[in-house]
């Protein structure tokens, strides 16, 4: 049912309780240096629909973003609701087969089940060789307060094919235009996550970088492993929320081990700041940046809806890797073509729930739009196991 790693525990873990004080010091220095640094405002295209250069400049230059308030309170309604009726048909536990009304779980009939566990408050990826071994530390595993269950939903996939707003998002013309002026107007997608941190159980993701593929090219630059975008549906705080190191996606590769070693083993690197937002606002990170995020010792909920695009150059002619790369993929023209497929089908999906907002003019697939339109053939043709064709570098 997962891919679930089974975490190392420490016989000095702290409690949730403890971890949460032992945190204070750092969370509160962290959201000092992101207030001086400022990098967060509404989404600003300019009259040729291009995101405003001040903004391009302040991601270029930091490695981040924060759009506030791009995503309207009723959009976000419905994003909640999707995703905790996702959350809700997840499974009882990796290796079952019913959700918790004893129900048949969503998603066991897709090609990619959707749902990771993990333990309480673990780091089920750091410190393993999983994802290509870009983990390479591992954070703080407090332990969960007495009667946690033995295992939580950590991560959901498979966003435009179980949320219909999910699918709705995913065509928003404000963050497609803003795909376009980072990386081009033949921008391509790269797989979408929701993480999915619960309060005083949500796990944590290691100190990584996400790009695997490029960091010897020749070509390389601070660019060329794409960006995510992150919708979040629910306020996040520095106990929560997604840290990065500013401009560390300048750096090329990062020896991470070596720079919690020389932090005297702490996973509380200093320079980070957290990105903490209002629901309805949407971060954008560098994929080669470094970043990461604590366990979720906090009453808080987290739910991010988690997507990141490519320029096309990056990704033809490469090979699967990350999460599949054991299907040997090469990302050739048909690859390229059936995974950007989702993002016209999306935009005709939102253009129909939304048909007095602007739609995204997508150029690849110009003179196509009604091969594309969002129709119950176009869901199984395009749709349906849709991210069995990511494309992960």
């Amino acid at each position: 049912m997962s891919d679930l790693a089974e975490p190392v525990t420490s016989s000095q873990s702290p409690s949730r309780a403890e971890h949460a004080a032992g945190m204070s010091a750092y969370r509160a220095a962290g959201e000092r240096l992101a207030a001086e640094i400022g990098n967060r405002g509404p989404l600003r295209l300019t009259d040729d629909g291009t995101l405003h250069p001040d903004i391009q400049a302040a991601y270029w230059r930091h490695g981040y973003y924060i759009f506030e308030g791009v995503i309207d309170a009723t959009e976000v309604e419905a994003l909640r609701a999707d995703a905790q009726e996702m959350l809700a048909r997840a499974p009882v536990g990796p290796d079952a087969t019913v959700d918790a009304q004893g129900r048949r779980a969503l998603g066991l009939d897709y090609a990619r089940l959707p749902y990771r566990f993990t333990k309480p408050l673990a780091d089920p990826w750091g410190g393993t060789q999983l994802l290509n071994g870009r983990h390479p530390t591992k954070m703080s595993q407090p332990k969960p307060d007495e009667g946690a269950p033995e295992h939580v939903v950590f991560l959901m996939y498979s966003m435009c094919q179980s949320m219909p707003s999910g699918l709705r998002l995913y065509g928003h013309p404000k963050l497609l235009a803003t795909a376009q002026s980072i990386n081009g107007p033949d921008f391509v997608p790269f797989n979408d996550a929701i993480f999915v941190k619960q309060p005083g159980l949500g796990g944590s993701v290691a100190w990584h970088q996400d790009g695997v593929t490029h960091w010897n090219s020749p070509d390389w630059d601070e660019g060329i492993h794409g960006f995510n975008f992150q919708v979040q549906l629910y306020p996040t705080t520095p106990a929560n929320c997604l840290w990065v190191l500013p401009g560390s996606h300048k750096l090329g590769k990062a020896d991470i081990k070596a720079m919690v070693e020389a932090n005297g083993g702490s996973e509380q690197l200093p320079g980070a700041v957290p990105l903490v937002c209002e629901a309805g606002d949407v971060t954008i990170v560098n994929r080669q940046a470094v970043h990461g995020s604590f366990a979720n010792s906090s009453p808080d909920l987290r739910i991010s809806l988690t997507f990141g695009f490519h320029r096309r150059k990056s990704v033809l002619g490469q090979k699967a890797a990350l999460s599949i790369a054991d299907t040997n993929a090469v990302y050739d023209e048909q690859r390229v073509f059936d995974r950007s497929a989702v993002i016209q089908v999306a935009i005709d999906a939102r253009h129909q729930a939304f048909p007095d907002e602007p739609v995204f003019s997508y150029q690849p697939f110009a003179g196509l739009q009604d091969q594309f339109r969002f129709t119950p053939e176009t869901f199984d043709r395009v749709i349906r196991d849709y991210n069995t064709k990511d494309l992960s570098i």
